[in-house]
């Protein structure tokens, strides 16, 4: 397990590096997260960013949209945590893990309740492409995991 609660120590290994307060998202998490942008809109086809979760926090159910191609891709970089599709049982993530979303999935990604924890998040491009934030996670299945 690559748990870590010492930001320092979380801090020494997120290569990519926390970024700023993730501010303009933050109504769709639970917790606090930070987005360290490793491309530019509209100079690179492909947006990715570093998404750094405190201890805890977790994104709402969401859906990436897409009428042709889109989806998401997680690159797990530091810490722990979990990945779910609806219907699916939560997924451990931990570095070196990819998860391949494809477009039109509900689920959700965060930190596990012991660790910090970094993914690269890479938009896949598409057509009409957006995402669509539902529900919270409930509290009682998280803590369940």
């Amino acid at each position: 397990m690559s748990r870590i609660m010492d930001k320092t120590a979380f801090d020494e290994v997120n290569v990519f590096g926390q970024g700023q307060p993730n501010t303009g998202f933050a109504q769709y998490f639970i917790g606090n997260s930070y987005l360290n942008p490793l491309t530019e809109p509209g100079k690179c086809p492909v947006f990715m960013a570093n998404v750094t979760f405190e201890p805890g926090c977790r994104n709402n159910w969401h859906i990436n949209k897409a009428a042709k191609g889109g989806g998401q891709i997680l690159i797990c970089t530091a810490g722990s945590g979990w990945y779910q599709e609806e219907g699916k049982p939560a997924q451990s993530l931990e570095p070196g893990t990819v998860v391949v979303i494809p477009p039109n999935v509900k689920h959700w990604h965060g930190a596990k309740a012991d660790s910090w924890f970094s993914h690269i998040a890479v938009e896949v491009p598409g057509e009409d492409t957006g995402s669509e934030w539902c529900e919270p996670v409930d509290d009682a299945a998280y803590n369940s995991l």
